[in-house]
């Protein structure tokens, strides 16, 4: 079910939705070697079209499912089991000096998560002055998304901001993939998919 959502007021570029909050699971170590280099990858990365060169995978038939997210890299890992089936640029939350351990920490939560019921065609975040199309919620139920690349008020794309897709964190705490991605994305991740947030 898709939901276009004005209301966006979140520690991300997310939503704020009535109802209860998502507790993610504790955090898990990942697979080391789970994250193959594809060599179908878009060079350079444009963030209109998708990330690799080749077709989407059909999820409907794909065998232990799961998401990874490997926030440094600026990459999202599609799993089946140990395999990685596709991998899309992403950015995600900037790093900012935690105060009490003077480490540099992602806006972006790492952990286990889910993929939550909550997704639409598109939001505006005014308190943010920036907004995003195709988004699905991983996080705190319209808080943390997956989006794309981010709008300005108008409508249109934020150039500037999207120019980092795949080199650099950029976000408010939110993935940002690139416009092909995130719509395919989207429709295609079944809710209660599993997302694994890492530093990696």
């Amino acid at each position: 079910m898709k939901k276009t959502l004005p209301l966006i007021v979140a520690g991300c570029i997310g939503l704020t939705i009535g109802g209860s909050v998502a507790t993610p699971a504790a955090p898990t170590t990942p697979l080391a070697h789970a994250t193959t280099v594809s060599h179908h990858m878009r060079a350079p990365i444009n963030w209109h079209k998708s990330s690799e060169t080749v077709a989407y995978p059909n999820l409907a038939t794909t065998k232990n499912l799961w998401i990874k997210v490997a926030l440094k890299k600026c990459r999202v890992y599609i799993m089946s089991g140990k395999k990685v089936i596709y991998t899309m640029y992403c950015s995600g939350g900037v790093y900012q000096r935690n105060p009490k351990t003077h480490k540099m920490v992602s806006t972006t939560p790492t952990g286990t998560f889910h993929i939550q019921n909550v997704r639409g065609d598109s939001f505006f975040n005014n308190k943010l002055g920036e907004g995003a199309n195709y988004y699905v919620s991983w996080k705190d139920n319209g808080v943390y998304l997956f989006h794309s690349v981010p709008t300005k008020a108008n409508g249109q794309y934020n150039v500037k901001e999207a120019k980092k897709l795949g080199k650099h964190p950029g976000s408010h705490g939110c993935i940002r993939l690139s416009v092909a991605d995130a719509k395919w994305f989207h429709t295609a991740v079944p809710t209660g998919t599993k997302v694994v947030i890492t530093n990696e």
